[in-house]
């Protein structure tokens, strides 16, 4: 079986290539698995902390990758969820205990960080934390909807968001094109402000059917009641916080805030910044009914999911282009076309 393997962690700037393609031993399903041919998987920010320790793997060497998109190869014994050629879908969430607050407990288990994921041909799964994947979706659509779809689900739930209010959006990558497209959906009389630091990014915005786009610093037509940060820095949090409503609540979604600028911190006043009774709230993972509820009204809208496609041997060049901000909806390695 091929796959891209991760050794050891360290910033990329050291190691530019820290996945290494391996032919490695296909897995086999035990009790309450199921065996995937992985058709795609996609690449999150989420793999960039593992691989550069700050959401270290427990075991080394191990195969990231948590949006995998396949088609079940073969049952484990009692598997009796799914059939054999089923398409299905695996997110974040590798296993846990089932209940509402799944997402917090120790026992939670972290696909392509706690047990090998999707940058390979096959993986093992335990039947539950897989997902009919909608047939509206290609393999590479469905992908991004298994983490920055469903944790965006997540994020939007956790701002309380009331239809009429403004909802911001810090960032625009794979999780915010379709945040946007689902907060207008399910809140149609919301506004939509966008705060991205590229241009392109805020065009894209726009073309999705924001209200406004500006730079992250920009003072927005109003002051929205939430904003949901999905970047991986400090000063976009400030800003966040300084440009809310008084009541307003901001919702990071983020496993892990990088340390490049973590000083600006330092100058957080609380007048500004926290009083008048502002929240800040932060996302943990993602529970399997989030998936579950989330996927039935994507198809719904259905969203609009803009993917670049990789091969799986290009997994390296697509966390450099992730990292530098070369982003346009979500990327995404092509495991069934690579040789």
């Amino acid at each position: 079986m091929r796959a891209m393997v991760l050794s050891a962690t360290g910033s990329l700037d050291h190691n530019p290539a820290p996945l290494k393609i391996a032919d490695t031993i296909r897995p086999e399903p035990g009790h309450g698995e199921i065996l995937i041919e992985v058709a795609v998987c996609g690449v999150c920010h989420t793999e960039l902390d593992e691989i550069e320790g700050r959401t270290k793997p427990p075991r080394l060497p191990v195969i990231p990758g948590h949006e995998i998109v396949g088609r079940i190869a073969a049952l484990g014994a009692g598997s009796k969820r799914h059939d054999i050629g089923d398409r299905v879908g695996v997110g974040w969430i590798y296993s846990s205990t089932g209940d509402s607050t799944e997402n917090l407990s120790a026992d939670f288990r972290a696909t392509g960080r706690d047990a090998d994921g999707g940058y390979a041909e096959f993986v093992v799964v335990p039947e539950q934390y897989a997902y009919p994947v909608p047939d509206v979706f290609s393999d590479a659509e469905a992908a991004p909807l298994l983490c920055a779809g469903g944790v965006g689900y997540r994020s939007l739930k956790l701002t309380g968001l009331q239809d009429g209010q403004v909802l911001g959006l810090t960032g625009f990558g794979g999780s915010g094109h379709l945040v946007l497209q689902l907060a207008k959906h399910l809140y149609p009389a919301c506004k939509v402000f966008v705060f991205a630091r590229s241009e392109k990014e805020r065009e894209f915005a726009l073309e999705l059917g924001a209200d406004w786009a500006g730079d992250t610093a920009d003072v927005p037509p109003e002051a929205p009641h939430a904003i949901i940060d999905t970047t991986p820095a400090w000063k976009p949090v400030l800003a966040a916080l300084k440009c809310l409503r008084p009541g307003g609540r901001l919702v990071i979604n983020a496993i892990r805030k990088e340390a490049g600028d973590r000083e600006v911190m330092a100058s957080i006043r609380y007048e500004d910044h926290l009083w008048m009774e502002k929240e800040i709230k932060s996302v943990a993972n993602v529970t399997h009914q989030d998936l579950l509820e989330f996927l039935p009204i994507a198809a719904e809208i259905p969203l609009h999911v803009t993917v670049e496609l990789y091969r799986l041997e290009d997994a390296n060049r697509a966390l450099h282009d992730l990292r530098a901000g070369h982003v346009r909806g979500a990327k995404v390695l092509d495991i069934s076309a690579s040789p």
